[in-house]
């Protein structure tokens, strides 16, 4: 974080981060769509050199997680170039339970004989030590995406391993004011921008943010050379969105956690899945490494598919859309894709915005008894 005659907590280092200081430069971080610059300053084009619009989201994120970052287009790219920076022939650790994204990537490039990959259950925390004395790239998502699983991750990210390997920690669901990744001795820790950081589901972006220099440079370098470039009016949204990042996490967690009570007393409901109940199978995990338990719910109903599918089809405040962490609710039914594993056909991923508690309840309550078979 930039040097302050006092030391300045996540919360104001959201709010200021990025800013110019210069008497008579705009307050807000401005939107500047330069492709190319003056020579002259050491800016020259904006692919391999960056923007200053890209930069203020770099410097915001990059500081929240202690490290150095590097914007991309999108969570995917962002995921793509950590896999470009793999020898051929490695070996990729990933949980059963985890994006489909990074599932389908590691899918394609073992097809085509780039790599191998191996799957572990993502609470088997022997396993995890294991993999990091053979694996090249280890990649942990906590908590999971959609089981919500909870690692140790300071056991895993600090447990002997190859010189050369790459220890990844997705921690888009946490966010860096619940989890510090690089501070646990991971590698890498990479955020969909999309999700919290921008906050209000109109863009695409993706950061990685790394303490070691030579791997920052070469993500810049991938970026570079695959034009995965942020948007520039993508990054100045994703700047303003996460200025209120805090107060959103605070606001949704305190709804998340009420509403998983109910859910969990609910007739129609079998299963509730959210680090902060104590039913939760890795609910003391969670209590000790996370600052706090999330937005996000995971819950079964007493039924199938379609039934599931008709509660997604039956609420009204809360949306039916995919995607997560921004200011409104929305919920989907979570199916399972090849390579991710079993996961329940009524499997239902709410994520819990900022709107009234009460009301809330009431559509979800609602939505669940009329979709009932």
């Amino acid at each position: 974080m930039e040097k302050y005659p006092f030391e300045i907590k996540p919360e104001s280092w959201l709010v200021t981060a990025g800013r110019s200081s210069e008497a008579g430069a705009p307050l807000n971080v401005p939107l500047i769509p330069a492709s190319n610059f003056i020579i002259g300053k050491g800016r020259e084009y904006a692919r391999g050199d960056g923007t200053p619009t890209w930069e203020a989201l770099e410097e915001v994120v990059g500081g929240l997680e202690s490290g150095k970052a590097v914007a991309f287009a999108s969570g995917m790219a962002a995921i793509a170039a950590v896999f470009d920076q793999l020898e051929a022939g490695a070996i990729v650790v990933l949980p059963e339970d985890c994006y489909q994204g990074v599932a389908g990537l590691a899918a394609a490039g073992a097809e085509k004989r780039r790599w191998s990959v191996q799957r572990l259950a993502m609470d088997d925390t022997a396993g995890w030590i294991r993999s990091c004395g053979v694996a090249d790239l280890i990649w942990l998502e906590s908590p999971s995406n959609p089981l919500l699983t909870v690692l140790d991750l300071e056991a895993v990210c600090t447990a002997p391993r190859k010189p050369t390997a790459i220890v990844v920690v997705d921690n888009t669901f946490a966010t860096p004011l619940n989890q510090q990744p690089l501070e646990l001795g991971a590698t890498v820790s990479l955020q969909s921008a999309t999700k919290f950081i921008g906050g209000h589901s109109d863009l695409l972006a993706g950061v990685v943010t790394t303490k070691d220099e030579t791997f920052w440079h070469a993500l810049r370098k991938s970026r570079e050379l695959t034009g995965a470039t942020p948007g520039t009016l993508e990054a100045f949204l994703a700047v303003r969105g996460a200025r209120t990042l805090a107060l959103r996490l605070q606001r949704a967690q305190q709804t998340a956690m009420k509403l998983s009570e109910q859910l969990e007393m609910h007739p129609l409901v079998t299963r509730v899945r959210y680090p902060g109940l104590p039913s939760h199978p890795t609910h003391g995990t969670a209590k000790r490494v996370l600052k706090g338990f999330g937005t996000m719910i995971s819950f079964d109903l007493l039924g199938g598919a379609e039934f599931a599918d008709g509660v997604c089809q039956s609420v009204r405040l809360i949306r039916h859309a995919t995607s997560l962490g921004a200011v409104e609710s929305t919920i989907e039914r979570r199916a399972a894709v090849p390579g991710q594993g079993h996961l329940p056909p009524s499997l239902l991923r709410l994520s819990v915005g900022i709107e009234d508690l009460e009301d809330l309840w009431v559509d979800l309550d609602s939505a669940i008894r009329s979709a009932a078979p």
